[in-house]
């Protein structure tokens, strides 16, 4: 029942952008988390709200008739009430609805009302579609500056800068306006020097890049470092965090994401891209007064700011909805469902305006297939599951044990001596190979292609037999020396890749895992193609091949191969299922190559959650104490209320107020004494008949008001939280009428109420903390952060984990 979230004055910052900042997810409080639990009930603040919902009307008028500043707001580290921010939404509508019979200018208040959601899903699609396409025009610049610089303007990047020159199809990378930095300086590119020069240049751009990048993130916004998808998930299930999603953590996020991705380290932009949709989409809904009220209302916006994130991220509209459907959504209703959906198309259409790549394309490695699989080829996509599945879960444990080193031991104090490390680390074993130096986007985008006629890069050096070739079909053909070479560089920069990717993700740089995890799977998945693509070359009159793959035939797509693995590697990761099938099918262009992909997901999470149960997201909530009930998992063991609630035995008795018999100095000494964020109200001590809860943060500010501007309230004063208040004696001092903040309808449960039941009430409604009663006496509470820890004890863990760090 503590709750030491409560500091004097921290309530007036409840309308700033900064302040805005919440994660939602839970309805307790962790801000400065003891072991009791803390009762955050913040229904007070709107003398509408007694009791019968919140269309109650009062018959005693007293000061609070009228809101006041801070009354009904949360404070940092706090959980949102769901069950009152959506009853205060309907009854919002309910009265715009009513007036709009009364004028036209009402009528035209709630046309406007009602367009307001949509004008505000337009707003964000626009935005974060802008600032995608700045992130990938800067980023694919930065990256290529390493290399070296384009002479006919600095600003162009190398495919750019070679767009105009009149070199030949195979020498299209090698332009006069191009120059590498030994020519720039040495005036020649060839020999040992000219090497080791562009190797030096090469990783001291990398670490200028990631150092600035780091210390941005240090000096101001911490929280513009990381994935920021765990504290999304969070902030949606209903957790405030002020300052996650503000101004300068969006301008810092959107900088730093373009320096970290540029630096070459073994993350992507994907992840850090929605935590921009959603800053986006919180920075705007201050234009909106229902959405900058409303709480609950606004995670409903950044629910489709989550699903914009994703679309601009993969050029995949559809399985961004469904990625906020499936991953990081709480509550998503049908409503938010269509608006989400144009949220993502109005981000897509915006991006694909910006044309960032020159391609038409929304991303780097669109690729499209042709040919058809075979069922055989199940037996490999399956393969790769199984390894999506086995990497996932060693990544998982691995990152974590790393992360879980960072923060308890000293390493965590020196951020920036960190990301120079791996940074340095990571660029020395980078440049020598090919497949490591280019960015991870281009290195998935040549893993997928399907080779043709015009390719030229080491993995499609085959042994042409041009007398074969029909069309633009090429068959099957002898891997050439180039082949060969690109396979044992693939195998090292996977290596590479597995491991360095362990230490980076969760640095103070905003990482991205998605493209990592698909690098990885690509490089296998195009190992396994060219492997399977020899065999049945050589082979081809096997039992297993002669049915379908003839001598002369195209039949194997190494390409395919790579996206089926990078597919499952992501899945084993995220253990994301749906939302990745339509993602990547979006990126192919091809509905015919679903059931691989489904059989590589499923394979992949089976494979994964045998293992271990977590995805790589619930596990850094779990690590960071986030306080998120998770909704996926069941409750099944046998315990009841009285279990969990607090008084335990032997605790202290359950601090209670009276409806009516206590002054306004007897409250203050309970708020002054009890770090307790609510207390239940009762008809006397010796009934403890329950009358409803009020809110600590309430309390405060009504009290600290009524001094200043109700005349004749005193210490001595009597606080009254009943309709009439009895007779006092004629010298008495003024009653204090707090009526209005009062919760007349607390969610309570019996002693007996079984933890699977408590359990589904706060999943299914959000709720911050109920009551707990025998025989309609008041026995004890359960707080959201109780439920944590009794799950945490039920499952052999550290309930004391449960904590916001």
């Amino acid at each position: 029942m503590d709750q030491k979230g409560y500091r004097r004055g921290s309530f007036q910052s409840a309308t700033s952008d900064e302040d805005m900042l919440e994660i939602a997810g839970a309805s307790m409080d962790f801000s400065m988390a003891d072991d009791d639990p803390p009762l955050d009930r913040e229904m007070g603040g709107f003398s509408s709200y007694n009791g019968g919902g919140m269309n109650g009307t009062s018959t005693m008028m007293d000061f609070l008739e009228e809101p006041l500043p801070g009354v009904g707001t949360y404070e940092d580290f706090n959980t949102i009430d769901w069950v009152r921010e959506k009853s205060r939404d309907r009854d919002r509508h309910r009265e715009i609805t009513n007036r709009s019979k009364e004028s036209t200018w009402a009528l035209l208040h709630s046309v406007s009302d009602a367009f307001s959601g949509w004008l505000l899903m337009l707003l964000i699609g626009l935005l974060a579609g802008s600032l995608a396409g700045l992130i990938d025009i800067s980023a694919h610049w930065m990256t290529d500056l390493k290399e070296g610089v384009c002479l006919a303007g600095f600003w162009f990047n190398h495919e750019h800068c070679c767009w105009k020159s009149n070199t030949t199809f195979t020498d299209r990378d090698k332009c006069p306006e191009w120059k590498s930095w030994s020519q720039l300086i040495l005036g020649h590119g060839e020999g040992a020097f000219a090497y080791i020069l562009n190797y030096f240049m090469y990783v001291i751009w990398a670490l200028m890049f990631s150092l600035l990048a780091v210390l941005l993130v240090k000096g101001f916004a911490p929280y513009a470092c990381g994935s920021g998808i765990p504290e999304i998930k969070t902030i949606l299930s209903g957790f405030i965090i002020r300052g996650y999603l503000g101004k300068w953590t969006l301008v810092i996020k959107t900088i730093t994401l373009v320096l970290a991705v540029s630096s070459g380290l073994s993350l992507g932009k994907e992840g850090p891209l929605v935590h921009v949709a959603c800053c986006c989409g919180n920075i705007l809904c201050h234009l909106f007064t229902k959405y900058r009220k409303n709480e609950a209302k606004r995670r409903e916006v950044l629910s489709a700011a989550a699903a914009a994130g994703v679309s601009v991220a993969f050029g995949a509209p559809i399985g961004g909805v469904l990625f906020s459907l499936e991953e990081v959504s709480y509550y998503f209703p049908l409503k938010t469902l269509w608006r989400s959906f144009f949220a993502a198309l109005v981000a897509a259409f915006t991006l694909r305006s910006i044309n960032p790549f020159g391609n038409s394309r929304l991303v780097l490695f669109y690729v499209e297939f042709h040919m058809p699989w075979h069922l055989l080829e199940l037996v490999p996509f399956i393969l790769l599951g199984i390894f999506g599945g086995l990497w996932g879960a060693f990544f998982i444990r691995s990152n974590i044990a790393w992360c879980r080193r960072r923060k308890t031991t000293r390493l965590g104090k020196y951020p920036v001596l960190e990301v120079f490390v791996v940074t340095a680390i990571t660029a020395i074993l980078a440049f020598p190979n090919e497949y490591t130096r280019m960015s991870t986007s281009e290195l998935i985008s040549e893993l997928f292609n399907d080779c043709g006629i015009l390719d030229s890069s080491q993995l499609c050096e085959y042994v042409n037999d041009f007398n074969s070739t029909k069309g633009d079909d090429l068959p099957d053909r002898a891997a050439g020396p180039g082949v060969y070479t690109a396979m044992w560089q693939l195998a090292l920069a996977l290596i590479m890749k597995v491991f360095i990717t362990i230490f980076t993700f969760g640095m103070k740089v905003p990482s991205g895992l998605f493209i990592p995890s698909m690098a990885v799977g690509a490089i296998a998945g195009r190992l396994l193609g060219v492997a399977v693509e020899q065999l049945a070359f050589y082979h081809h009159d096997w039992a297993i091949f002669s049915g379908w793959c003839s001598q002369g035939a195209d039949c194997i797509t190494p390409g395919l191969y790579a996206m089926v693995g990078a597919a499952a590697c992501l899945g084993g990761v995220t253990r994301m299922t749906v939302s990745l099938v339509v993602i990547m099918f979006e990126l192919t262009g091809g509905l015919e190559y679903i059931v691989p992909l489904m059989a590589a997901a499923m394979t992949s999470k089976w494979v994964a959650d045998a293992i271990g149960r977590e995805g790589i997201y619930d596990a850094h909530i779990r690590l960071n104490g986030y306080p998120f009930l998770e909704a996926k998992e069941e409750f099944s063991h046998k315990t009841r209320a009285m279990d969990v609630m607090r008084p335990r035995k032997n605790d202290p008795p359950l601090t209670v107020i009276t409806q009516d018999s206590m002054t306004v100095e007897d409250v203050e000494t309970i708020v002054t004494k009890t770090t307790y964020s609510g207390y239940p109200v009762v008809v006397s001590r010796a009934s403890q008949r329950l009358v409803g809860f009020v809110l600590r943060r309430d309390l405060i500010i009504s009290i600290e008001n009524a001094r200043k501007k109700q005349d004749g309230i005193v210490s001595t004063s009597v606080i009254c939280f009943t309709d009439y208040c009895p007779p006092l004696p004629p010298s008495s001092p003024s009653v204090l009428k707090l009526r209005s903040i009062l919760d007349l309808s607390p969610f309570t449960v019996t002693d007996e109420t079984p933890m699977e039941i408590v359990v589904d009430i706060f999943r299914k409604l959000g709720l911050r903390q109920c009551l707990v009663t025998h025989n309609g006496k008041l026995l004890g509470i359960i707080t959201k952060k109780d439920v944590l820890k009794h799950i945490a004890q039920m499952a052999n863990q550290d309930p004391n984990s449960i904590l916001f760090n």
